[in-house]
């Protein structure tokens, strides 16, 4: 949220110590920036080589870089094929990790029931905890199981699969991981929204938050309290034009444009269409490419039109700065954490602040944004809950 979080991260890795680092962000210019800046410490990225006329993938090579205790920058998506392997190699060389965007840390693995009933009779088997183990015994009397599964038994084989309610969740970092670094930093915002908050809860995973403080030039992190949020917020605020009118009304009521609300209504499909179409085509008149829009992936289709169909970005972008020029948003969606693993945390006793979540993904959808170079922009938000949250944010009210 241009807070001087990376910049921060940036001059502490370039301190003269003993340090190791892992640098994870999900932008690949990230990684490149991170190589060039950091002058310092030389940072490799984990690529696929040939040593002895044999194949060598990225898992490989980021295992040979951490035996060689380099410092590493990679990307949220290698990171999320850690193995034991991995995680022996980084408790061994005592590294600090930086990462660059909360995780999506857990989701649901998309098995069919079938396909899970039968795995769970085949192949697999829950403990008292709902933590679901591969069976390596029967593999080993019958062979290594060479079914269309392959991914479900890497999970289960890594400790990152749960059962709850009849569906598997996948938990992508299996919790002890965070415990073998040193010390973890997380550069994100609105850290107390995200599910990697929750995961952290349940686990019993300590954290503290922290500030930039600047001083000479110089960023540094920081528990003392400052306004710079305050400050962010202001002038976010005077680059953002939210549009309030007519076309609002389809999202009057609190769970308008929510996924069920898309699921139910499809009568109302075409009005949200021709609203959109008309945000875009006649009151803004903007062009093709200054535009930037999202829904439900399942309904883009339903709500795709002339001029800005080809502006779609994921409700859930994270990982590109590529549409950092666009000017004219429309976010039509409402957003809520998903019902099921909503339950989950519930019977962990953890409570998801829905009105926090939505917020922060809306702040991170429109982070993608012309409005991260400190541009103007112009919003069309029909749902009156997501446009309440961003306009209380605005003010400083969350």
């Amino acid at each position: 949220m241009g807070s001087g979080k990376t910049t921060s991260a940036i001059q502490m890795m370039n301190k003269i110590d003993d340090d190791k680092y892992i640098y994870i962000t999900p932008y690949l210019d990230e990684i490149a920036r991170i190589k060039n800046t950091c002058t310092q410490r030389k940072f490799y990225e984990p690529k696929v080589f040939t040593m002895d006329g044999e194949i060598f993938f990225k898992l490989d090579s980021l295992h040979k870089l951490l035996s060689e205790g380099k410092n590493i920058a990679t990307t949220h998506a290698l990171f999320k094929m850690a193995t034991e392997e991995t995680r022996e190699l980084i408790y061994n060389e005592g590294y600090t990790l930086i990462l660059d965007e909360a995780l999506e840390v857990i989701k649901e693995l998309k098995v069919s029931p079938d396909d899970t009933k039968m795995l769970l009779k085949e192949w697999m088997k829950q403990d008292e905890n709902g933590l679901i183990q591969w069976d390596t015994k029967k593999e080993s009397l019958q062979g290594v199981y060479n079914g269309k599964f392959q991914t479900v038994r890497r999970y289960a084989l890594n400790n990152n699969l749960i059962m709850h309610n009849g569906v598997i969740l996948l938990w992508n970092f299996p919790p002890d991981i965070f415990k073998l670094f040193k010390e973890s930093y997380i550069l994100t915002y609105l850290f107390s929204a995200q599910l990697q908050k929750y995961y952290f809860d349940i686990h019993g995973i300590e954290y503290e938050y922290y500030n930039v403080k600047v001083e000479n030039d110089l960023y540094m992190f920081s528990q003392e309290i400052n306004n710079d949020d305050t400050k962010i917020k202001e002038a976010i605020k005077r680059n953002m034009f939210i549009y309030e009118g007519t076309l609002n009304k389809i999202g009057d009521e609190h769970y308008s444009l929510s996924k069920s609300w898309y699921s139910k209504k499809t009568h109302l499909h075409k009005q949200l269409k021709n609203n959109t179409l008309n945000y875009f085509n006649n009151i803004m008149q903007s062009k093709s490419n200054d535009n930037m829009w999202t829904t439900f992936k399942d309904y883009k289709s339903k709500i795709s039109g002339k001029g800005y169909t080809k502006g779609y970005v994921s409700v859930t972008e994270r990982s590109t700065n590529k549409y950092c020029h666009k000017k004219v948003l429309a976010y039509a969606v409402n957003r809520f954490a998903s019902p099921l693993i909503e339950s989950y945390f519930h019977t962990k006793n953890i409570k998801i602040n829905q009105e926090l979540f939505a917020l922060s993904e809306l702040v991170q959808w429109i982070w993608r944004s012309a409005i991260r170079n400190n541009e103007e922009i112009n919003l069309y938000i029909p749902s009156q809950r997501m446009r309440s949250l961003l306009n209380q944010w605005l003010d400083d009210e969350i």
